[in-house]
């Protein structure tokens, strides 16, 4: 069959809007119809090369859509099923799954190849290129074939423009506010950046708990929605949180630290040790450039003061457990995925949805795909 895709050729290039021919499914594989993809700042990653996916690439890794065909070998998903998007496989049976840590899935060595997880091939191809997905996912287009693994179930009742957000951004902002910083009732917490990710991490921390949320967000259109969203506190840059911070925890810096800007920076490190409390713990769950080797930070204070620094992938969730139970918050309005959304846009413009992104206007821009006649998917 034939499909529209946005398709990167060359590295700092924009996204080319390209007519795909697409192979049917395998055994193990499935087919699905995109109703939206989240505009992650991953996919500008993908585009500057500080993620090296293999070009030429379908992008997009955030996103929700119907089942239309299913491999023989698939046996829990049919025909009509709503699914989103894992952007890290889960296998359920290697070491991580099985231990409760499907974010390490040993599956998701492969996504940065771009083939299929299946057999080191390709379902998408323009002519004699074979085409590379995002992730192994591919969800900037209107269709395409992933392997089940990448696949969560999720009720049909649930609008898929909205659930697509937990194929990547708000698990990982939501996870690394509840899993990898734990935090408890009464912490502090410093929140650096508020996108997509940022503005999980906030929501999180406010149903974990915490006494205290400062948000460092250079945007003050963003800053306000943060306080709606939960943050107690908000600082326009690095230089006035450490104000701001002593003064929300009463000079003992905050219990845990997020970073969760678009992209991070080792310099900042430091500053964000420096903000933190005694046995408190610096959770990096933003993307920093592949070939960034070198950070800053006072060794001796990480010794004397007993604090932590911490790596966390997609929240350090489980994405088969969290995606359901964040659509379930959601519906009963403890956690509020309309706010996360700020502007749409059709695949057409994927482009400027990108310019919005790295302008900050957005804590995330949203494809939205025209569904087909007969749709009883549920799209706002």
């Amino acid at each position: 069959m034939q499909t529209q895709a946005a398709v990167l050729w060359e590295r700092n290039s924009p996204w080319s809007i390209e007519t795909v021919e697409l192979d049917a499914p395998k055994p193990p594989e499935v087919l699905v119809e995109l109703y939206a993809s989240g505009i992650c700042h991953s996919d500008d990653h993908v585009v500057t090369g500080d993620m090296p996916m293999r070009l030429p690439c379908i992008g997009g890794h955030e996103g929700a859509g119907v089942v239309k065909a299913v491999g023989d070998h698939v046996s829990w998903l049919q025909p009509g099923d709503h699914v989103v998007f894992s952007f890290v496989p889960s296998c359920g049976r290697c070491p991580s799954c099985s231990t409760g840590h499907q974010s390490l899935c040993d599956l998701g060595a492969k996504i940065y190849a771009g083939m299929q997880i299946t057999d080191g091939t390709s379902r998408h191809h323009i002519g004699d290129h074979d085409l590379s997905l995002a992730c192994s996912v591919g969800s900037f287009a209107h269709h395409t074939v992933v392997h089940e693994a990448s696949c969560v179930k999720i009720d049909k009742t649930y609008p898929l423009d909205r659930a697509c957000l937990l194929g990547c951004g708000f698990i990982t902002g939501w996870g690394s506010a509840v899993y990898a910083a734990d935090i408890r009732p009464g912490h502090t917490v410093v929140v650096a950046g508020f996108g997509g990710i940022g503005g999980a991490a906030v929501q999180g921390a406010r149903l974990a708990g915490a006494r205290t949320i400062t948000v460092i967000e250079p945007s003050e259109e963003k800053r306000a929605a943060a306080v709606k969203l939960g943050a107690t506190h908000t600082a326009a840059d690095w230089s006035e949180a450490k104000t701001v911070v002593a003064e929300a925890t009463w000079d003992r810096g905050a219990d845990r630290f997020i970073c969760a800007m678009g992209v991070g920076e080792g310099r900042l490190i430091a500053d964000a040790l420096a903000m933190t409390a005694k046995r408190g713990r610096l959770v990096v769950t933003n993307i920093h450039p592949m070939l960034e080797r070198e950070i800053r930070a006072n060794l001796m204070d990480l010794t004397l003061t007993e604090k932590q620094i911490v790596g966390s992938l997609y929240g350090s969730g489980n994405p088969r457990a969290d995606i359901p139970k964040v659509l379930e918050l959601s519906s009963s309005g403890q956690v509020d995925l309309d706010a996360m959304v700020t502007r749409t846009y059709p695949l057409e413009k994927v482009n400027d949805g990108f310019a919005d992104l790295r302008a900050g206007a957005n804590i995330r821009g949203v494809l939205l795909y025209p569904p087909a006649a007969d749709s009883t998917a549920g799209v706002r």
